[in-house]
């Protein structure tokens, strides 16, 4: 879950018949390094796709990091979580650009650690976001009687902390000593990243999305039996079932499909990836999974009818709504 910039052999200005960095041929280090790069070597396209993504991603989440907080009446557990989801993104958006303007102007191994860090954070909490909302999507149908207690907030707020609490721990690993700068021997496609924390990083997306995909399947199950029901009651079986049931299913297969996509072909090359393999393979799976960073706003916050009200109200230049009113079902996120 992390981000580049120049290659390991940054120390060594090329000679105009070598190779530019991010063509490297295999022979030579292709480990993708953060914020190393001195100001001889050129710019390097695939930073400049990433800073630009960074860009994307940092407008949209402060667009929804704000409407959440000044509007009172997003206060309910979903919107609390989905303000953690944009908050991490805004961060992830902002490291992508500190990481390309610290690269092609200060370089340091302090720094270095520093970005990697700030990233493996932000990212990690992007991720475990996603999946406190899916659960907290999952009780919103199981205990849908009792969702609105206090001791659902209770349980968000502890999601919150555990989130948090791993992702900066994740965050601080490079920056306190679990680094490839002593040792480049044993650095990863991403470095100062080692290979093993890195590994642990892959290996904990994949825990993460297996839960997801577990707790999604159980939604959607439980989506389908509401909607049998209500047709049941209401005695048109047919057309009403199928079309409750095909939204709630291609629903969840979007937010699934489109998680997958942007992050499995970064974990997978994480685990089979080496540090000599040239860094354009490791900018081709990295870019895709910085673009879910810039989904999440649309899937998760725009979507949303009363994030939606609360644009208009902020265009229209009013932040006050004439009534205050919760939203009575939090599934929708």
């Amino acid at each position: 879950m992390n981000r580049s910039a120049g290659v390991n052999d940054s120390s060594v200005t090329p000679l105009p018949g070598d190779l530019l960095p991010w063509m490297e041929s295999p022979e030579r280090n292709g480990s993708v390094a953060f914020s190393t790069a001195p100001d001889s070597v050129p710019m390097n396209p695939w930073d400049i796709m990433l800073c630009m993504s960074g860009t994307v991603i940092a407008c949209e989440n402060a667009i929804v990091v704000a409407i959440i907080f000044y509007t009172p009446t997003l206060r309910a557990p979903m919107f609390v979580l989905i303000g953690s989801l944009a908050t991490a993104d805004l961060l992830a958006g902002m490291g992508l650009i500190l990481n390309f303007v610290f690269q092609y102007v200060i370089s340091s191994e302090t720094i270095s650690l520093i970005t990697v860090g700030f990233l493996v954070a932000s990212f990690t909490a992007s991720i475990s976001s996603l999946l406190s909302i899916t659960v907290d999507r999952y009780f919103s149908l199981y205990n849908a009687l009792t969702y609105f207690s206090e001791k659902t907030l209770q349980y968000v707020h502890l999601m919150l902390l555990g989130t948090w609490g791993v992702s900066l721990f994740l965050g601080l690993l490079p920056v306190l000593g679990w680094n490839c700068l002593s040792e480049p021997a044993s650095c990863s496609i991403v470095r100062p990243l080692t290979r093993s924390n890195l590994t642990l990083l892959a290996t904990s997306f994949f825990a993460i999305f297996v839960l997801m995909l577990t707790l999604y399947f159980k939604i959607c199950k439980i989506v389908c039996r509401h909607a049998h029901q209500i047709a049941l009651q209401q005695h048109f079986f047919a057309t009403s079932h199928y079309v409750a049931t095909k939204k709630g299913v291609s629903t969840l297969a979007i937010i699934l499909g489109t998680f997958g996509a942007s992050w499995l072909p970064f974990a997978i090359y994480c685990l089979v990836g080496e540090r000599d393999y040239p860094p354009v393979y490791t900018y081709a799976t990295l870019l895709p999974a910085t673009y879910n960073s810039m989904i999440n706003p649309i899937i998760y916050a725009y979507r949303n009818a009363e994030i939606q009200r609360s644009i208009y109200m902020l265009l229209c230049g009013c932040f006050h709504a004439k009534g205050s009113y919760r939203s009575r079902s939090p599934s929708e996120v």
